[in-house]
């Protein structure tokens, strides 16, 4: 396992690794290199708007999560006076058969959603068992209920700040490695271009005059 110390180092050489942009000094690479930049900046600002939406859901995921655990301890707590009762309850006449999960997307990603819960109740004589027994199976599925949706929602807060996480890191590979080291690349590219123009006005500059001398020399 990596320690702090590597895991920096790990960071560093990848991101020296993510700017080392290879190119060509013609005009080829300088028009390939500009479209990648373009693509990039213009992408950035819709994954800063996407990183700031996910963040956002990610703390309405938790909120409503620790709201339903709440909602789950005060119902515990306005149940206690039923205490000494649940000692006569059979725990088997309910139990869960199975539970509904459908895929909602929010801020473009997919997460889970609780849509029902399947209970499977099983007969009881109301002649022979207290009366209370049909309230007992209704707190049971109320406090199953909200158990189970603050967990959904919290397996929902996880898969959102994954890919709030994974966003923030595409963020940062842009502006502050790849979209630097395609304007480092086109810069080294037009300065080697101008070099290249300088120096073949320079040496065409040098031709004429010394033709223009050879013709002088040759009418004297």
């Amino acid at each position: 396992m990596r320690n702090e110390y590597d895991e920096i180092i790990f960071e560093k050489k990848q991101k020296e690794k993510d700017m080392a942009i290879k190119f060509q000094y013609n005009k080829t690479a300088l028009t390939a290199l500009g479209k990648q930049l373009k693509m990039r900046q213009n992408a950035l600002p819709t994954l800063k708007n996407k990183e700031s939406a996910l963040r956002l859901e990610v703390r309405k995921a938790k909120a409503y999560s620790q709201k339903l655990i709440d909602d789950l301890d005060a119902s515990l707590k306005r149940y206690d006076y039923l205490a000494a009762l649940w000692n006569e309850f059979q725990p088997s006449l309910i139990s869960i058969r199975d539970i509904d999960l459908v895929t909602v997307k929010v801020a473009g990603v997919k997460t889970p959603e609780l849509k029902s819960i399947d209970y499977e109740i099983h007969e009881f004589n109301a002649f022979t068992k207290p009366a209370w027994f049909a309230d007992g199976v209704a707190i049971l599925k109320e406090l199953s209920r909200l158990g189970i949706e603050s967990e959904v929602y919290m397996e929902k807060s996880r898969i959102l700040d994954f890919q709030r996480k994974k966003t923030t890191q595409k963020v940062n590979l842009y502006e502050k490695v790849q979209i630097p080291g395609y304007q480092e690349a086109i810069r080294k590219i037009k300065r080697y271009m101008e070099d290249e123009e300088n120096l073949s006005k320079a040496a065409s500059k040098i031709v004429k005059q010394r033709h223009e001398l050879e013709e002088e020399e040759a009418l004297s």
